[in-house]
């Protein structure tokens, strides 16, 4: 099933999980899998496995899973800044041979030490790409967006302006990076119904489960910590628990929010943790 077709009749709530490192065992993905069906996401995102994963457990394997096993419509993330285009039609033909119909393309980040190929400088260039070199309506492509703006950029109104290339170029929808300010999501969107950005917008939610990683993640990809966040990180820096449970409680109120406020959907990290996707879906679908 094309993912873009499930945001033409509801509300959207997806899953993203990430292939297993080497020294992970594969069964543990298998079973993070079979307890994420039981929780009925719309689709499930799976980023991607470079050469760190345990054979077995490639983005295009583990989405092969998700849709024979499971039943559930898989998205296969593809970054293209360490891709050449033969290494693409590579990836192309794995995707079609394990039935998976679904990409989100992105440029990813940028590695110093790693020399990044030069065939693609940036998404909307594999997105093109991608329509060029596949039968029409083959592949559903969706994009990444920031909703306050990508790190590189130098401001916002710029950033949404290659946003816009990505969905000209053929993306049927858009999956945001992680916010922990609705007002941002709700002015970024804003912004790109007027800049003539018409497709689904899903909201990314990462829930914050430590200190040590929401620090890493908000470092990586822009993000700010609004005041409230902040107060809470600050009161259960030395209390683990607390801290968890705090922050699932603030993801929980984030995506009630977002709900009442019709956001087209919801695209849940769930860092491979089936427990804390199983808590926060139970919560905003009681």
């Amino acid at each position: 099933m094309k993912a873009a077709s499930i945001f033409e009749t509801k509300p959207v709530f997806s899953f993203e999980v990430f292939p297993p490192k080497p020294d992970v065992p594969i069964e543990n993905i298998f079973r993070t899998l079979g307890e994420l069906r039981e929780l009925h996401p719309d689709f499930i995102s799976v980023t991607y496995g470079a050469g760190g994963s345990v054979p077995g457990a490639s983005t295009a394997e583990i989405c092969e899973t998700i849709q024979e096993q499971h039943g559930i419509p898989a998205i296969a993330h593809l970054p293209c800044i360490n891709e050449t285009r033969e290494s693409v039609l590579e990836k192309l033909a794995q995707f079609r041979a394990r039935h998976v119909e679904n990409i989100l393309a992105l440029r990813g980040d940028r590695n110093p030490n790693v020399e990044p190929k030069h065939d693609f400088s940036h998404a909307d260039d594999l997105i093109t790409f991608i329509r060029e070199n596949s039968a029409d309506g083959e592949f559903d492509i969706a994009a990444a967006c920031y909703p306050e703006g990508h790190p590189e950029s130098t401001d916002l109104d710029t950033d949404i302006r290659y946003v816009k290339q990505k969905v000209d170029a053929g993306a049927s929808h858009l999956i945001s990076q992680l916010f922990y300010s609705n007002r941002d999501f709700y002015s970024f969107r804003e912004k790109l119904a007027a800049a003539g950005v018409s497709v689904p917008v899903e909201a990314g939610i990462m829930p914050v489960t430590s200190k040590k990683s929401i620090e890493r993640m908000v470092s990586l990809c822009g993000a700010s910590i609004p005041n409230r966040l902040a107060k809470l990180l600050a009161r259960y820096a030395n209390d683990a628990a607390s801290l968890k449970a705090a922050g699932l409680e603030y993801a929980i109120e984030q995506i009630l929010d977002l709900q009442e406020n019709c956001v087209d959907g919801i695209h849940l990290y769930t860092m491979n943790n089936p427990d804390v996707a199983r808590y926060i879906t139970e919560a905003v679908r009681a």
